[in-house]
């Protein structure tokens, strides 16, 4: 498994692809892609960041596989440690239940529901993790 730090956006804009989203709503962001043997596993575009407030993750794979407790473990340092976040936040579709029982697995809360707030018209779910309820933190384990 290698971790690939996107420089150019070409992870995000593979991210996003993979979502059937545009890059559009992009801001300044840190990607982080998933690799095995040169293919792209899955990405977590970190976006929105406010630094010591929160960051928001948007994650696409492609395999189960992407998510090991090496990455896992690294995309929360770098959240909560290194960018000095006190919470992640994402979104999932409501009709996305893989995600939603991984986000759970992963410790996030769902916080609400947005009803209708896709562009077809879809509902999805807010979850937000602080970092005090990280499990994934080497010094909470």
């Amino acid at each position: 498994m290698e971790l690939v730090l996107d420089r150019q956006n070409m992870i995000a804009g593979w991210v996003c692809r993979g979502l059937g989203f545009d890059t559009s709503w992009l801001g300044p962001n840190f990607t982080v892609g998933i690799a095995e043997e040169g293919r792209m596993l899955g990405g977590v575009i970190f976006n929105d960041w406010r630094p010591g407030t929160d960051v928001w993750w948007t994650i696409y794979t492609e395999s189960p596989r992407w998510c090991s407790r090496k990455v896992l473990r690294y995309l929360f340092f770098k959240a909560f440690e290194e960018m000095g976040c006190r919470r992640i936040s994402l979104l999932v579709d409501a009709d996305n239940g893989r995600c939603l029982k991984l986000v759970r697995r992963l410790g996030f809360k769902c916080e609400g529901r947005l009803r209708r707030f896709r562009e077809d018209g879809k509902d999805c779910y807010i979850f937000g993790m602080l970092k005090s309820e990280c499990k994934w933190r080497k010094n909470n384990e």
